[in-house]
């Protein structure tokens, strides 16, 4: 059996400096500049350019511009009450109403009776293409 005479190799994680990183990063925002040119250029990963250029612009970000829940108004008017023992088993109202649902950018007006599983379908089929 062979000894190896190499010694052993031993990674290291290379460390950029704060200007060598604001260089590069205002190489890719040249106009037609190519993050992966730009990185190949200076001897580094373009998945590294990736993740500094995200970081400053996180950094750039003010505080609470993180994505923030948007509130819906509802209004909610009175109704007769309602009536149990519908023959699906869902409890229906005894007059015909109308509902008005705005939901990424599309407007859904129900009339009548509705189908709270019909109901169901239309707002997952919204959700989908907001």
């Amino acid at each position: 059996m062979q000894e190896s005479n190499s010694s052993p190799v031993i990674a290291t994680k290379r460390r950029h400096s704060a200007a060598f990183k604001r260089k590069l990063l205002a190489l890719i925002e040249q106009p037609g500049a190519s993050v992966a040119g730009v990185a190949l250029e200076h001897g580094v990963n373009a998945n590294l350019v990736f993740k500094w250029r995200r970081a400053k612009r996180e950094r750039k970000r003010p505080a609470g511009t993180a994505r923030q829940t948007v509130l819906l108004p509802v209004t909610v008017e009175p109704q007769e009450p309602l009536l149990a023992g519908a023959p699906d088993g869902h409890a229906t109202v005894d007059r015909e109403g109308v509902i008005e649902i705005e939901m990424g950018g599309a407007r859904v007006v129900l009339r009548g009776r509705v189908d709270p599983a019909s109901v169901r379908s239309v707002l997952m089929a919204l959700r989908e293409t907001a």
